[in-house]
């Protein structure tokens, strides 16, 4: 999975084999690692939430060294399900900022 940040947008590209693991799981992820010691790094996912957990819209967990975009299980099925390449939301953060989040299938340039 590729991961993007620039400024105030997140986004996640995904091959068509996650596309699958996530649709099959759930959940995909990643990490970058940045030193010789295990804690130097940073992971991030891909997680739909649970069907009976009531989310309208793409939330984000963030803790050190961890990323968690998190899914409403509706709009995931409709993603993998479907031809849709991607969806994107906007997460309210302090200071009335916004957090764009882009989740992508990475298709294959076919010309």
């Amino acid at each position: 999975m590729k991961l993007r940040i620039e400024d105030d947008t997140l986004r996640l590209r995904l091959s068509d084999a996650e596309v699958r693991e996530f649709a099959d799981t759930g959940r995909v992820g990643g990490a970058v690692h940045f030193g010789a010691s295990i804690g130097q790094q940073l992971t991030y996912s891909l997680e739909r939430l649970a069907t009976d957990e009531a989310a309208p819209a793409v939330r984000v967990r963030y803790a050190p060294g961890a990323l968690t975009v998190l899914v409403p299980g509706a709009l995931a099925d409709a993603w993998t399900g479907t031809d849709q390449n991607g969806f994107s939301e906007h997460v309210a953060l302090a200071d009335a900022r916004q957090l764009r989040i882009l989740v992508e299938k990475d298709l294959d340039c076919r010309h």
